[in-house]
């Protein structure tokens, strides 16, 4: 179980953007890798309601088990690795995993019993060092749509800012308003439910 704290700035990006940024970091088709992101709540969407996000996230046969709490700034993730038949039970609402995420949501009064798969987020990834920081090239696929996306991880939050909207500049792209990808895949969840 490890605990830290993300900060990272994104820019949801339309794909001559993307190929355009791509191009200059020369990331070739092969830099790219695949993370498959199952996502997590109950029917009544409590742990989006408190800002928080569950997902399991399969990346090279093993399966990492995350909770993001907002914080002050950036998010407060608990990381666990859980095995595969714990990831299924999971999944198919049998068992939830005990643990530091377990105790978590305990401790934010969630009905842990009611936390129910929500759907797959599948983002091909790039990653490259940029300025003291890891810049990060997503194109992500879940519930029919498709989106590409900017990030940039960072220790320092001020001197990122700068550096991210200094990249945007850069490359004459608009700053956008931005949801993590939980946030965009739950809007998605919740269009397609009223529809």
């Amino acid at each position: 179980m490890s605990q830290h704290l993300e900060i990272e700035y994104k820019n949801i990006l339309m794909p001559n953007e993307f190929l355009q940024i791509q191009s200059y970091f020369n990331v070739s088709e092969q830099d790219f890798f695949m993370q498959e992101n199952d996502y997590f709540d109950t029917a009544d969407f409590s742990l989006k309601q408190l800002g928080c996000a569950l997902r399991v996230r399969k990346k090279n046969g093993s399966y990492e088990f995350t909770l993001k709490e907002p914080q002050a700034i950036g998010l407060l993730e608990t990381n666990e690795i859980i095995t595969e038949a714990d990831y299924n039970q999971l999944k198919n609402n049998q068992s939830f995993p005990s643990g530091r995420i377990y105790e978590r949501l305990l401790s934010l009064t969630i009905d842990i019993p009611a936390v129910i798969y929500f759907g797959t987020l599948t983002t091909r990834r790039a990653e490259t060092s940029y300025k003291n920081g890891l810049l990060v090239l997503d194109k992500s696929s879940y519930l029919k749509k498709e989106d590409y996306e900017l990030e940039y991880e960072v220790i320092d939050p001020k001197l990122g800012e700068q550096n991210f909207l200094d990249l945007l500049s850069q490359f004459n792209i608009p700053k956008r308003k931005t949801d993590n990808k939980i946030v965009r895949f739950y809007k998605e969840k919740q269009r397609l439910l009223n529809n």
